[in-house]
């Protein structure tokens, strides 16, 4: 009898399916602000539609930078002597840290504007190495057109960003080039951290007619301090992700980060599947939403054209 029932035991351990081997994706990111927050559950979401889930076979890491590009750099290397599966940074600084720490774990990056520019890659077709990611590249020529439409008398637009993010470098410059074709100047104000956010949009009042924050990391962690600036001066404030509408700005047309963050996930798990970085191409991420928001536009003295109502994707009242 005993026999019998180790036969039937061994029997049904040759049939029973094995336990998918467990994985580790480590996330960090430069600082917590909601787009980038939701970049980050969006990655976690994908990768749950992959097969690949928490408390099962998956063990999901994840370290914030606050701010500080040097203990982005240590993040990045703790990451590397912990030898996850993948790593994912999420933004520019913390690309560039984790790219710099390793030439053999696969890294996945999103969130990053401009790949080329920050030198995490050479070719968006053909990455090569151990790199792939997602671009978030601002639709700034979108943006201009926003801008025109809802405040066609502007003439000026302020600029509020961090010299040390090559990704709002790269969107200042765009940004240039699609203003002289639209006729309006750019007026530059910088904020090195957080706590110069008010300041540098303080310096833009009386110069500029109207403000526009990128997907700078440092401004969009202190976002409300800029809102205020322009609430106090009337001046209409525009945002580069759709994110920072419901925090004060009065509209935007940018990416859904948490799709961004899915459509990160879904490389990730590509490369968890056996694909190499290397081979994946970097693409921009798809989609684009206009969201904007009634009660920062009477706070700020702006009307909303029914051509703006009408084709919002999401109206905050």
């Amino acid at each position: 009898m005993r026999a019998t029932l180790l036969a039937l035991f061994a029997a049904t351990a040759l049939i029973l399916p094995a336990k998918a081997e467990e994985v580790t994706v480590a996330v960090t990111a430069i600082v917590e602000h909601p787009a980038l927050d939701a970049a980050r559950d969006g990655v976690k979401a994908a990768l749950a539609e992959a097969g690949y889930k928490e408390g099962e076979n998956l063990k999901f890491v994840y370290e914030s930078a606050q701010g500080n590009p040097g203990t982005a750099a240590q993040i990045a290397r703790q990451f590397v002597g912990d030898a996850p599966t993948v790593i994912v940074p999420i933004s520019t600084p913390s690309a560039q840290a984790v790219v710099s720490a390793t030439r053999d774990i696969p890294v996945v990056f999103t969130a990053v504007s401009d790949p080329l520019g920050a030198e995490l890659i050479k070719d968006m077709e053909k990455p090569g190495g151990n790199v792939t990611g997602l671009s978030d590249m601002s639709p700034v020529a979108d943006h201009i057109a926003l801008i025109k439409e809802i405040t066609p008398n502007a003439k000026s637009i302020g600029f509020i960003y961090n010299t040390a993010e090559a990704n709002s470098v790269s969107t200042l410059a765009a940004l240039k080039a699609e203003a002289e074709k639209a006729g309006l100047t750019v007026v530059e104000s910088v904020a090195t951290k957080s706590a110069e956010v008010q300041g540098a949009t303080r310096a833009l009042v009386g110069r500029a007619d109207v403000i526009y924050v990128p997907t700078d990391n440092t401004i969009v962690s202190a976002f409300e301090a800029a809102v205020g600036v322009a609430e106090e001066a009337k001046i209409p404030l525009f945002a580069g992700d759709t994110d920072s509408v419901n925090r004060g700005a009065l509209a935007a047309i940018g990416f859904n980060y948490f799709d961004v963050g899915k459509q990160t996930g879904a490389i990730v798990a590509r490369v968890l599947k056996g694909e190499k970085p290397g081979d994946i191409p970097v693409r921009v991420a798809a989609g684009t939403d206009l969201v904007i928001n009634k009660k920062a536009a009477a706070k700020m003295g702006v009307t909303f054209p029914e051509s703006i109502t009408s084709r919002a994707t999401k109206t905050i009242e």
